[in-house]
């Protein structure tokens, strides 16, 4: 693996498959109650990668610690797909620009636009709004430590409450990247992008500092975007038992809309952006400030203290078929105790904590004359809030096996206070007013098993609820005389089965799972002709394989030191109506049923690496509730390679669809689509990336 950083990072072995497990210590000196083992680790606000990676040991269920490293050798990588791609059970598709589709387990297959179903937080504070929606833009892969990928209810004590679980990025500190990078890249479609930044570690105190900036015209017409990012931690150690940290981060990103396109349009000229996009200039801008802190405190032996504050400011300038203009203020803040030790003679840990999120839209929108604001059509004061508490027991009751039972308890509140239409109200007309709010709560019990089969290999399996509210979108439909919604919260329960591990030079994770899911919110018709509206759907069903594979096929292959290496990641997905009384059992829109993504390494002694790679969707998905309009399958062919010259110089190229197939990467769905349905978001053409890297 290319070395990017000065930080010791265990490569491979730090991400699934491949990581190497070790079997749980089983002191004997220890009496019974809460009582811990006798060497005591530092308090960190931010575990290093080795210690994450340790951390999924404990986990009943699909995780997944992707090391910055395997993927900060790609140039051009700017979207979660780029990120994650050999992460099994995330589709991630871009759109445009950085834009993506994301979903994990088939959560928040209906929102065509921004982010539901998983949690998305920078170090510990969410990128997401109180309310659950979000957007992927703020996220910065370069400046990246480590992504986090927490599957289901997996996501637990990470405040998610979600179908599909939670990923946490992490940012690089002074003490995990101590010195300077400068790295420049260009590519296709006008893409430029650069990065400063500098860590400095002095004792207790250490800092980091990063600048980066990018521009690209983009593969499809009417999709350039301009960003500017900086951001920066500072973190003291005030002993070995007490750490924090502070961060702040700045964003101001500027990206057009190509827009959705008929299937046809799609794959004739790939390139093309809708008409509507052109005439009125859509976009989607936005400029925010993110602060927040983390503490740990570790008392005394045995106790562990975590707590967290955030803060972000956002602006979104958003012209599309209105002109949008809002202004968003979110709070949250988290709290944990780990309590190790015993109880009656066996092995314990209890972990207890809170999540709590607040905020406020200040939402205006305007006529929309060509990318300018018109005259008002609506204004509102959306509030929300998301709390939840939670504690969950490991019990080790074999010195192989350990008993998982957790539960979170949560509330919801969501309102929107309409600043225009009320006005208007008449005797005549008492529903002009689209003022409206809603609460909800929720109790979601869970149930796991951990067996340390082998000292390198474990089984998993968990039982698990999740209960979903909806956001102010789903509430404030833009279509007209819909009102405040009165949508119930999304419930599932999921079961999950699955191995993860290492034998030899094969690392794996396999998991199976199925969720019995009530009250989906899913896209149904509105009530006007050709619109739709977030509805519940009664019974779903979403179940599905997610598999990874990290083989070290050769060693001494071509030279004494070099190595080849095959790593892939598979994704079934099966996600359909139940008995449902308009769609039957029907394939539920969004997302393909095979997704894989694999590829071939050969890395030499002297520094050079080279690897080509394939992304196969071998049949397409369905873009309708009513299963009448799908995408074609494709195969999308790739070459990486670098080199590393030593002194802190590295470079790295990339090709992608390097056979310039014409395929369509995403789609919004839709209750029923015809051939004339403008859903379908054409994927990149054949594009080149280089980029050069110094570290001092």
């Amino acid at each position: 693996m290319t070395k990017i950083t000065r930080a010791r990072l265990a490569g491979a072995a730090l991400m699934l498959p491949g990581l190497a497990l070790a079997q749980t210590p089983n002191p004997t000196t220890l009496p019974d109650l809460l009582v811990t083992a006798p060497r005591v680790p530092p308090a960190a606000a931010v575990p290093d990668n080795a210690a994450a990676a340790e951390a999924v040991r404990r986990v009943p269920g699909n995780v997944s610690v992707v090391p910055a490293e395997s993927f900060l050798d790609r140039p051009g990588t700017t979207t979660l797909q780029d990120m994650l791609d050999l992460t099994p059970g995330v589709f991630a598709r871009p759109k445009w620009g950085e834009d993506s589709r994301l979903s994990i387990r088939g959560s928040g297959l209906s929102r065509n636009f921004h982010l539901r179903g998983v949690r998305l937080t920078l170090d510990g504070v969410p990128l997401n709004q109180a309310d659950g929606s979000g957007d992927f833009q703020e996220l910065d892969s370069q400046t990246l430590q480590r992504l986090e990928v927490f599957r289901g209810a997996q996501g637990f004590a990470q405040g998610s409450n979600t179908l599909g679980g939670a990923i946490n990025a992490v940012s690089q500190t002074g003490r995990s990247n101590p010195g300077g990078t400068v790295r420049a890249e260009a590519g296709s479609d006008g893409f430029a992008r650069g990065l400063l930044t500098y860590g400095v570690e002095s004792g207790a105190a250490d800092a980091f500092l990063a600048y980066s900036t990018l521009t690209q015209e983009g593969f499809r017409d009417h999709s350039a975007g301009r960003s500017q990012r900086i951001s920066g931690n500072v973190g003291y150690r005030w002993s070995e038992q007490a750490e924090t940290r502070f961060y702040l981060s700045y964003n101001n990103i500027w990206q057009q809309i190509p827009g959705s396109v008929t299937r046809e349009q799609a794959l004739r000229n790939p390139r093309g952006a809708a008409s509507a996009n052109l005439l009125q200039d859509y976009q989607r801008n936005i400029e925010s400030l993110r602060i927040g802190s983390r503490t740990a405190y570790r008392p005394m032996e045995g106790v562990l203290l975590e707590a967290g504050l955030g803060a972000v400011r956002r602006e979104l300038d958003h012209p599309i078929f209105q002109y949008i203009d809002q202004r968003n203020d979110d709070v949250s803040a988290f709290g944990r105790a780990t309590l190790d030790g015993r109880i009656a003679g066996l092995e314990h840990r209890l972990v207890v904590g809170a999540n709590a999120a607040i905020g406020v839209t200040d939402s205006n929108r305007y006529v929309n004359n060509g990318g300018r604001a018109g005259a008002m059509t609506a204004s509102s004061t959306d509030r929300a809030r998301t709390n939840d508490v939670y504690a969950e027991s490991t019990l080790r009751v074999l010195p192989t096996v350990a008993v998982i039972t957790g539960l979170q308890a949560g509330e919801a509140y969501r309102a929107s206070r309409d600043r225009f239409l009320s006005e208007a109200v008449t005797a005549a007309d008492p529903k002009a007013d689209d003022s409206g709010s809603g609460r909800w709560q929720w109790v979601n019990p869970r149930f796991g098993l951990v067996w340390d089969a082998t000292p390198q290999a474990q089984i998993f399996a968990n039982l698990s609820w999740s209960t979903e509210p909806p956001t102010l979108s789903d509430l404030t439909p833009l279509v007209p005389t819909a009102g405040f919604s009165g949508l119930d919260a999304q419930r599932a329960t999921t079961a999950e089965i699955g191995t993860r591990g290492r034998i030899g030079e094969v690392g794996f994770e396999v998991a199976l799972y199925r969720a019995w899911i009530r009250d989906e919110i899913q896209l149904l018709q509105g009530p006007t002709a050709g619109s739709s509206l977030a509805q519940n759907v009664d019974r779903t069903i979403h179940q599905g394989i997610e598999a990874g594979l990290d083989w070290t096929a050769r060693r001494n292959a071509l030279a004494t030191g070099d190595s080849v290496t095959l790593r892939a990641a598979y994704t079934f997905s099966d996600f359909r109506f139940d008995g449902d009384r308009t769609y039957g059992d029907n394939e539920l829109p969004g997302a393909p049923r095979h997704l894989l993504h694999a590829e071939v390494r050969y890395a030499h002694p002297a520094g050079g690496w080279i690897a080509p790679n394939v992304d196969w969707v071998p049949s397409g998905f369905y873009a309708d509730n009513a299963n009448t309009t799908r995408t074609d399958s494709y195969a999308l062919l790739g070459l990486r390679a670098g080199w590393d010259f030593g002194n802190g110089i590295t470079a790295f190229v990339a090709g992608r669809n390097l056979t310039d197939v014409r395929y369509i990467s995403s789609a919004s769905v839709a209750t029923s689509a015809t051939a004339n349905s403008a859903l379908f978001e054409p994927g990149f053409g054949r594009s080149l990336y280089g980029g050069l890297q110094l570290r001092f």
